[in-house]
């Protein structure tokens, strides 16, 4: 025992006196990893009020305290190494990773950790509301962090979230608000941002950190670049080319080229990303409630799924498979007969009032023109005229906060892997709305969205029975959206690309940082 302890004094010693190792810096000179998208990547730079499109970006520049196992389907670390919770599942403590910097220099510690989230939670928008039930941040130590919540959430399940969930130095700049706004970032994640093209089709790119704390041990790509292609098959033939690295999702008919092209690899999985038809219950013709039923029983469903092929699935109720909220045996069918009765007792409909619709969708996306042509034909022999306009995202979004169509056509997917976004954010009522795009004002659903967080962690047979009567609510009570089909996760990148897996909580994110580069 002597002998050992000895040598081991020795060796410390010895340690002692040596430098410190010389740190793995970043990779440098390979070729980038080049993401397509069809539609505009950043709409909002600071992260306390990102909850768009940049998910893809920023879950390469931010981290969170933890991270949704798609395999376990239960958080795992990320920035906290550990956790645990009270018995009443009132008070959480995390204990962070040790040696994390932010790409500003600062370490990031507990105190870092609780002036991020409580800044966030100040900010009172985009995906703020999943702290709601924290009533206080106490720091305990350098690297220990306790929440304290007013009722019981699955609080490592929301430190998760795609959005709102980011840790970030909030000492990067006097004025954060400005400093974002400039394009600039202040995560602690593996790559960060290099430059910005605003409205440009090079719009993005981020550059590895050298100070990151995973290491660069391994190859890893150095540069992630952002390109924005509306047109599929450019995008497609980018692909074949070699100038892109990745496409986030193709039609049935690029993706069957794409299996079968040589170089090239497919993924296709389920996801949580479900089509959302929102009506406009506030003003226009479909405040009228038998007009929103009869053009839900209108939409060609089975036709829909049978044009976009394997690419979708049947859509059952509001939330998609794989998550709490999900109702099965709800998947909707067209039924013309009953739109016409429902019509002709509004006034309108063949021999009544001719009716026209606007419909808003983003732009570069296939399956929204499968829509309109479908579902335009539907309407047509019931007097409907729809006129549909494609838009760039971010105006799209813009009109829709204005109230400016009479159906709002997107996608949705959660904040965290849990059913409560499609109701919190999509149908809980908001003034001025944000996603709440069908502008429904219904205290009754409000009362009963509002008990789901809290059941979720004390009773989660009964949070089910309130998103089944939730869904029934919104489809059935107040015919608010119809929800046509839930996407598949197609996507095609380069054969020598390894590393890459699908997380539905994540949609559409590459984790750059996991990937081997392709020779």
């Amino acid at each position: 025992m002597r002998r050992r302890l000895a040598a081991a004094v020795a060796l410390m010693m010895l340690a002692a006196c040596s430098p410190p190792p010389e740190p793995q810096r970043a990779p440098s000179g390979e070729s980038p990893f080049v993401y397509v998208k069809n539609t505009d990547i950043v709409t909002e730079w600071d992260p306390s009020r990102s909850y768009s499109n940049e998910i893809i970006a920023f879950q390469n520049v931010y981290e969170t305290l933890t991270y949704w196992n798609p395999v376990t389907k239960k958080s795992a670390p990320r920035l906290a190494t550990s956790w645990r919770s009270s018995a009443d599942g009132r008070t959480w403590t995390f204990q962070l990773r040790s040696g994390v910097t932010f790409h500003t220099g600062r370490t990031m510690d507990a105190q870092a950790v609780k002036a991020s989230i409580e800044r966030t939670m100040k900010a009172r928008t985009g995906a703020s509301y999943i702290w709601d039930a924290v009533s206080s941040i106490r720091v305990d130590g350098p690297l220990t962090v306790t929440f304290a919540l007013k009722y019981p959430v699955p609080l490592d399940l929301v430190a998760s979230a795609g959005y709102a969930a980011y840790i970030y130095d909030t000492k990067a700049a006097p004025d954060l608000t400005r400093w974002f706004q400039q394009g600039r970032d202040a995560g602690s994640g593996p790559y960060t941002v290099s430059r910005w093209n605003k409205g440009k089709e090079d719009e993005l790119t981020l550059t590895a950190y050298d100070g990151y704390w995973g290491g660069w041990e391994r190859p890893h790509y150095n540069t992630i670049k952002f390109r924005v292609v509306p047109d599929p098959e450019r995008a497609y033939r980018m692909l074949q080319r070699g100038e892109a690295s990745f496409v986030d999702r193709l039609d049935s008919e690029l993706f069957q080229r794409a299996q079968a092209a040589p170089g090239l690899r497919t993924s296709d999985r389920p996801s949580f990303t479900t089509a959302l038809m929102l009506f406009n219950t506030a003003q226009g013709p479909l405040k009228d409630i038998r007009v929103r039923k009869a053009v839900q029983k209108a939409v060609p469903y089975q036709g829909l799924i049978k044009a976009l092929g394997t690419s979708v699935a049947p859509a059952s109720g509001v939330v998609p498979e794989g998550l709490l909220g999900h109702v099965p045996n709800r998947t909707p069918k067209q039924d013309l007969k009953t739109a016409t009765r429902l019509l002709q007792q509004a006034g309108d409909g063949p021999g009544g009032r001719p009716l026209r619709l606007t419909m808003t969708y983003a732009e570069g996306e296939a399956d929204w023109q499968v829509l309109v042509t479908r579902l335009r034909r539907a309407l047509a022999p019931l007097n409907i005229t729809l006129r549909a306009r494609s838009l760039h995202w971010n105006a799209q979004w813009e009109l829709g906060k204005k109230r400016g169509q009479d159906i709002f056509v997107m996608y949705w997917w959660p904040d965290y892997a849990d059913g409560y976004s499609y109701f919190g954010q999509v149908f809980h009522s908001a003034d001025p709305p944000v996603f709440n795009l069908s502008y429904l004002n219904d205290q009754q659903l409000d009362a009963m969205l509002d008990t789901v967080p809290e059941l979720t962690v004390t009773d989660r047979l009964a949070a089910q029975r309130v998103y089944e009567r939730a869904t029934n609510r919104v489809i059935e009570q107040r015919a608010a959206a119809a929800v046509p089909w839930v996407v598949k996760s197609r996507r095609a990148l380069v054969g020598g690309v390894q590393g890459y897996d699908e997380n539905p909580a994540y949609p559409d994110v590459v984790f750059v940082y996991d990937l081997k580069p392709s020779a």
